[in-house]
């Protein structure tokens, strides 16, 4: 049976400028300056106007913006308006006429340079061929290799490397033999440990290796036999177990912390680049004031192409103008809207940014004037959302991808935001201030005898902060701090 109805919706939706400008503001500044380049290429309507222009092109580009009051209403291209109005500039002086560039050569940012260098894998299949195999097994050795992590290990299971070279290399073999290249040759290469298929089996190898002492017997016993107990640190029970002290324990212990869980960590390559953070924005303190800028150094300053701008000239002259010019004009429309739009988001993601930072700044003043991590207050987007008057999705675009230089060093600007409790004296603190004292009590409490979460608990409301036990263990993990018993030492 049919039905007619009538409901009432209310829906909002996002324009295509609107996402364009979301996408824009959550991207920090190396990925932003990238997709300028990117639109600049694509789109042949923008135009780079920090560039330096000779004369000529200047005259050009004047003349152009004198003329821009001929192209009007009466352009019509199938029912649709070009004003050409819309995509320049109306102030009399062109904008690359007042760029300027308050940056010398010696503040010019460049790529770090680096040497080639060999890789790890590299530096692995090397030694494999100090050894006297056949060519199937160097091979195999390679094969092995090249399923290597970069910490060292080979997580791959035996089998699964035999199916592998069946199918990707035609090499029929046994997991007999695969494993033999494993254990007898890999696992023997520099760094020690490397080829390890778990924790336990790279700290033995490392162990193995090592000047054989009493010490070194007893640790690769704890290793081998008692691995479970020892990584949960029941100390009561090894020593029970095998007899021994205080001291002789610790000095097993010792031994195995020396080790390095990770040996493929340890190959170092002149290939590698340190990373290097670009901050977003730089504050810095002059006469007692706060300054904010935003490191827009390296993104061009943009402008429509006025090449599009001669080739509607050229159309408005033309008579009896064909279907192909018709089409032409209206992809240059196109192009043109798209341009426009692309400048404006540009511009207003500076702003949205700006805008917010200095939110940001003003509400952390005290912090950024002083360095003092305990004059952080305790703010939320929410707090920034009402007082720019933008939505907290918008505030949580600028402060979760983007980073800000101070005096102090740089760091997330997500970093400042916090929640707040209140102590004894009814006085709001920042749950930073709260992560900083529970760091300090925890390390200076007694390692025989580390603090649970319950007496770390009662220790911070003798402080003022009276604080759930639940709260306590949550604060611990986001400091990456273990539970008590994981704390424990000899």
């Amino acid at each position: 049976m049919l039905k007619q109805e009538l409901n009432l919706k209310l829906q909002q939706k996002l324009s295509p400028q609107q996402i364009q400008l979301m996408k824009l503001v959550q991207l920090p500044t190396v990925a932003f300056e990238q997709r300028v380049k990117e639109e600049l290429e694509e789109n042949p309507a923008l135009d780079d106007q920090s560039s330096e222009y000779d004369d000529d092109y200047g005259g050009e580009q004047e003349e152009w913006d004198n003329q821009n009051d001929e192209y009007g209403d009466e352009q019509v291209i199938d029912t649709s308006d070009i004003n050409i109005d819309d995509y320049l500039s109306d102030d009399d002086v062109p904008n690359y006429k007042t760029y300027t560039n308050n940056y010398s050569d010696d503040d010019e940012d460049k790529s770090v340079p680096y040497a080639q260098g060999e890789s790890f894998i590299e530096f692995l299949t090397s030694q494999l061929y100090t050894y006297r195999l056949t060519s199937e097994q160097f091979q195999i050795g390679e094969f092995i290799l090249g399923n290597i992590d970069d910490d060292g290990y080979m997580r791959r299971d035996i089998k699964s490397l035999v199916d592998d070279l069946a199918f990707s290399l035609n090499i029929y073999t046994s997991p007999e033999e695969v494993e033999n290249l494993l254990l007898n040759y890999i696992q023997r290469m520099d760094p020690v440990g490397v080829g390890a298929r778990d924790l336990q089996e790279c700290l033995l190898i490392q162990l193995e290796n090592k000047t054989q002492t009493q010490a070194v017997e007893l640790a690769e016993k704890l290793i081998n036999e008692s691995f479970d107990a020892f990584t949960k640190k029941h100390y009561s029970k090894l020593m029970a177990k095998y007899d021994v002290d205080d001291n002789e324990l610790r000095d097993a212990i010792t031994e195995i912390e020396r080790l390095n869980p990770k040996p493929g960590k340890s190959f170092s390559s002149s290939s590698k680049i340190i990373e290097q953070i670009t901050p977003d924005f730089t504050i810095n303190i002059n006469d007692g004031d706060l300054e904010l800028t935003l490191n827009g150094r390296n993104v061009p300053e943009l402008k429509i192409s006025s090449a599009f701008a001669e080739m509607l000239d050229t159309y408005k002259k033309t008579e009896n103008k064909s279907t192909q010019q018709k089409e032409a004009v209206m992809f240059v429309k196109q192009k043109l809207d798209s341009a426009k739009w692309f400048i404006d988001a540009v511009q207003q993601r500076r702003n949205t940014l700006l805008y917010t930072m200095e939110a940001i700044m003003k509400f952390q003043k005290e912090y950024f004037l002083t360095g003092d991590e305990t004059k952080i207050k305790p703010m939320i987007l929410k707090d920034i959302s009402d007082r720019i008057g933008m939505d907290i999705s918008t505030v949580s675009r600028v402060a979760n991808s983007k980073y800000v230089t101070t005096p102090y060093g740089t760091f997330l600007i997500k970093d400042l935001f916090s929640e707040s409790l209140t102590n004894d004296d009814g006085e709001e603190v920042s749950t930073r201030e709260i992560k900083r004292i529970l760091q300090d009590v925890i390390a200076d409490e007694d390692k025989r005898k580390p603090l649970t979460d319950e007496k770390l608990t009662e220790i911070l409301k003798e402080k003022g902060y009276p604080i759930a036990r639940r709260t306590i263990a949550k604060y611990r993990e986001q400091l990456n701090i273990p539970v008590a018993r994981l704390r424990k030492e000899i």
